[in-house]
C-alpha cells in the first residue's frame, strides 16, 4: 500500500510536470520596466479596476485586520491550482477581517473570461484587473503566482508564494510549507513575519509595446471595425448616446473609445468566451488596440476608398421588421416626477380567439428612458400576470424575440397578453404608452418555442455578504434543441454560472457571466442546432450577490435582502428557451393572422 501511494504520488508529479514545466518556460519571458519592489513596510494603496470596470483602490476594500493579493493571469497554467486555495482562504479567514484580492495582469486577458476565472474558482474573493502595470509595478510584482500579505494600514509584511507544492518540473502531494497563511497568522496576531520573502512559482508578467506594428489609418482600420462592430448602435435612433457614422465622429470622441475597446468594455458582452454563442459581440483580440494605435499616431485618415461607403441607415421603427399586428395600451401611463413607482400590471386590448403562433414578437415603448424593463405573458381571460406564462421581456440591452424560420410560439385560443412593467423616474413628470409588435410565421410552424424557468424565491442574503451563493435548478422533460439563455437578478447580483447535468452524470458549463449588469442585461443564444439534451437533463444555476459596501450599486450594505420585485429587493431567474428535439408539427399558418390555415 505504501508502494502504491508512493507510485501515485510520482505520477501526479509527472502530470504536473508538463503544464508546469510551460510556465517555466513563460518564466523565461522579458518583462517590461517596472518600479523598484516595494520595502517591507511601506503603504500601498495603488489604483486597479474591479469587476464591473470601476476604478478602485485597496483602501475601499475594507480589510478590518489585513487584505491578501494574488497575481493571475488567465492563461498561466500554475494559476488555476492556486485559485482555489486562495477561495478556501477568503472564507476561512473573513470573519478575522480578512479580504482576498486576485489581480490579474495586462491587458491581453479580457476582464471577464479573467473575472470568470476567478468567480467560478475563488467565488469568496475580489477580482481586480491591472491593465496598464501601474498595481503589479507598485507592489514590486513581476510573476503570477506571487501573493501579498498586508497589515490593517496596508503596510506590506510578506510577498511571495502561496506554498511550495507546486513547481516548475513537479509537484508535492501536500505543501511542506503553507508559507501565506503562516505569513497572514503572523500579521493577525501581531507578530513579525517569519519568513517575509519567497520565491513564487508562476509566469513572468509582461506589457508588450505596439511601436513595431503598422500605423492604423481611418479608412483602412478605423473605418471597418467601426461599420461592424460599433455603427448597428451607434447610429441615429440607435442604443447608444451619440453616433460614430463619420470621420469627424469617431475623432471626437476617440479617446474614449481608445479606453473602453481597449479595456474589453465595448461592444458590450458580459458572458465568458469559453463558451461559444451566435450573438457574441465582444471585439477580436486583434481589434482591441485598434482605436489605442490610430489615437496615438495622430488619428491619421489614409487613402479612401474611390467610393467610400453609405452611413448605416436609421435604426427602424421595430427591430423585428414590419409587425403583422400591433397592440397597444388604450391610454398613455402616467409618471411623477420623483419617488418610486410600483409595478404596473396591464392587459392588452386584444382576446386571441382561436390558437395563434408568432414567430417574432417586440415590446416596444413610446418613452424608453422610463420603462426599465417589462414582462410579457399570455393568460386565460380574467387571469393574473403569471411568470409560467413568460413568452418575452424588454429589458436594457435586450434583444426582441425573434425565433429562427419554423419555430413559433404559441398563444392559446382564449388568452391575452398580459405586461408587468417597471417603471423609473426622471426628475420631472412623464409618461409612456407600450406597444407590441406580432410577426407571424410565412414558412409552416414545425416546432414550438418552450421556457424553462430556473428560480429561487426564498433566498436571504445577509448584510454585508460579498458572494453569497444561491442556487437553482430544473430539470427537462424531453429530449431538447436549446435556443437560447437569458439571467435576471438585480443590483446586488455579481455573478451566475449555468451547467447541464446530463442523465449520465456529466457535466458541461453553458454559460458564466461574471459581472451582471443591471442596466445591460444581453441574451444568449446560440446556433441552431448546436445545443441538444437529452431528457431529464438538470438545468442548474448558481448565482453569487455583493451585499456589501464593495458594491457601489448596494442601495443599503446593512440590510438583509430576499426576494420581491422592487429593484432594491432581489431576483435570481435562468430563462432557458428551447424546442422539442425532432418535433415536427407541419402547421401552416395564416400570415395575416396566425391561426393555422382551414386547409389543416
Amino acid at each position: 500500500m505504501r508502494g502504491g501511494a508512493r507510485w501515485l504520488r510520482r505520477l501526479a508529479a509527472l502530470s504536473t510536470a508538463l503544464v508546469a514545466g510551460f510556465a517555466g518556460l513563460l518564466a523565461q519571458a522579458p518583462s517590461a520596466p517596472s518600479s523598484p519592489p516595494a520595502a517591507f513596510g511601506e503603504r500601498i494603496d495603488a489604483p486597479f479596476t474591479d469587476l464591473r470596470w470601476q476604478r478602485r483602490r485597496l483602501d475601499e476594500l475594507g480589510a478590518e485586520a489585513a487584505t491578501v493579493v494574488f497575481f493571475a493571469t488567465v492563461e498561466c497554467p500554475v494559476v488555476p491550482r492556486y485559485l482555489p486555495k486562495l477561495g478556501r482562504l477568503a472564507k476561512d479567514y473573513a470573519a478575522r477581517g480578512v479580504v482576498v484580492l486576485v489581480v490579474y495582469c495586462g491587458a491581453e486577458d479580457l476582464l471577464v473570461d479573467a473575472a470568470a476565472q476567478c468567480v467560478v474558482q475563488a467565488p469568496t474573493a475580489v477580482f481586480g484587473k491591472d491593465f496598464d502595470g501601474r498595481f503589479c509595478a507598485a507592489c514590486g510584482v513581476d510573476r503570477t503566482g506571487t501573493a501579498l500579505v498586508l497589515d490593517r494600514e496596508r503596510r506590506l509584511r510578506y510577498r511571495g508564494r502561496v506554498d511550495d507544492q507546486y513547481g516548475y518540473t513537479g509537484a508535492r502531494a501536500q505543501p511542506s510549507r503553507d508559507d501565506l497563511r503562516l505569513a497572514l497568522d503572523a500579521v493577525l496576531e501581531g507578530r513579525p513575519v517569519e519568513v517575509a520573502a519567497t520565491e513564487a512559482t508562476g509566469c513572468r508578467l509582461v506589457w508588450p509595446s505596439h511601436a513595431e506594428e503598422p500605423v492604423p489609418t481611418y479608412w483602412q482600420h478605423v473605418e471597418p471595425l467601426v461599420r461592424e462592430h460599433c455603427a448597428v448602435c451607434h447610429r441615429p435612433g440607435g442604443a447608444a448616446p451619440f453616433a460614430l457614422q463619420t470621420e469627424a465622429q469617431v475623432q471626437k470622441h476617440a479617446a474614449m473609445a481608445s479606453e473602453v475597446t481597449a479595456e474589453g468594455r465595448m461592444p458590450l458582452w458580459y458572458g465568458s468566451s469559453a463558451q461559444s454563442f451566435a450573438n457574441h459581440l465582444a471585439l477580436p483580440a486583434a481589434a482591441r488596440t485598434v482605436f489605442t494605435r490610430w489615437l496615438a499616431a495622430g488619428m491619421p485618415t489614409g487613402a479612401p476608398p474611390a467610393e467610400p461607403p453609405a452611413p448605416l441607415p436609421p435604426a427602424p421603427e421595430w427591430r423585428i421588421g414590419t409587425p403583422d399586428q400591433v397592440l397597444a395600451l388604450k391610454a398613455p401611463v402616467r409618471l411623477p416626477a420623483e419617488g418610486t413607482v410600483p409595478y404596473h400590471y396591464f392587459v392588452l386590448p386584444f382576446r386571441f380567439e382561436q390558437d395563434t403562433w408568432v414567430e417574432a414578437l417586440e415590446i416596444k415603448p413610446q418613452n424608453p428612458r422610463v420603462l426599465h424593463h417589462c414582462n410579457l405573458a399570455r393568460v386565460k381571460v380574467g387571469e393574473k400576470f403569471s411568470q409560467d406564462g413568460f413568452v418575452t421581456g424588454y429589458v436594457p440591452g435586450g434583444d426582441p424575440m425573434v425565433l429562427d424560420a419554423g419555430t413559433a410560439v404559441r398563444i392559446p385560443a382564449g388568452s391575452v397578453l398580459a405586461l408587468q412593467a417597471h417603471y423609473i423616474t426622471t426628475g420631472e413628470p412623464e409618461q409612456d404608452r407600450i406597444q407590441v409588435g406580432l410577426r407571424f410565421p410565412r414558412v409552416p410552424v414545425q416546432r414550438e418555442l418552450q421556457v424553462a424557468i430556473v428560480a429561487d424565491f426564498r433566498f436571504e442574503i445577509p448584510p454585508g455578504a460579498r458572494a453569497h451563493p444561491v442556487r437553482a435548478a430544473r430539470t427537462l422533460p424531453d429530449d431538447a434543441e436549446g435556443i437560447g439563455m437569458f439571467v435576471h437578478m438585480h443590483l446586488r447580483g455579481r455573478d451566475m454560472a449555468v451547467t447541464a447535468e446530463a442523465p449520465d452524470g456529466s457535466r458541461e458549463t453553458l454559460l458564466v457571466v461574471p459581472n451582471y449588469n443591471f442596466d445591460w442585461q444581453q441574451s444568449y443564444r446560440w446556433a441552431r442546432g448546436t445545443r441538444t439534451f437529452a431528457k431529464g437533463t438538470r438545468i442548474r444555476a448558481l448565482a453569487h450577490y455583493d451585499n456589501s459596501a464593495w458594491n457601489p450599486f448596494n442601495p443599503d450594505p446593512t440590510v438583509a435582502v430576499r426576494f420581491g420585485l422592487e429593484t432594491t429587493d432581489e431576483m435570481m431567474y435562468l430563462f432557458l428557451f428551447w424546442e422539442r428535439a425532432g418535433e415536427q408539427l407541419g402547421l401552416v399558418v395564416e400570415p395575416t393572422t396566425g391561426r393555422v390555415s382551414p386547409a389543416r
